[in-house]
């Protein structure tokens, strides 16, 4: 009409619902065993562990792992887009033999250029670590 601007939010919800995040939680098949892992790698005490889940970590936000039947973890690489996690380290090269050891593979494809080092957990999830 005329006089009136055209409405470029149309559609927009115009707030901030303010939710607070309390938890990261991971697809995997056995829950207990990654938050464990994941345990060795954060020092954040396991908070709940049963058959279907897994809680790591008493701060504002936890990492929890939900058990799905026949989950397959995500490939690398992959065209297929997935969340990782990125975890800052005093010695790349020390937590990278660590972590294997642990149970974590190092893919070939490594991108950054040295700036960080892709890991994948004993489920194929993959994270990286960089130095501190």
């Amino acid at each position: 009409m005329l006089g009136e601007q055209a409405d470029d939010t149309k559609g927009v919800i115009d707030m901030a619902v303010n939710a607070k995040l309390t938890a990261i939680i991971i697809d995997c098949a056995a829950p207990k065993a990654l938050a464990e892992f994941y345990q060795n790698i954060t020092g954040w005490p396991i908070t709940h562990s049963d058959d279907d889940s897994a809680y790591l970590g008493g701060g504002p936000v936890q990492l929890a792992f939900q058990r799905v039947d026949g989950y397959e973890g995500p490939g690398w690489p992959d065209a297929a887009k997935h969340a990782h996690l990125d975890f800052a380290v005093a010695d790349v090269d020390v937590a990278t033999k660590e972590l294997l050891a642990s149970g974590a593979t190092k893919p070939d494809y490594q991108p950054g250029e040295g700036q960080w080092t892709v890991l994948a957990d004993p489920e194929g999830h993959l994270f990286c670590i960089a130095a501190a």
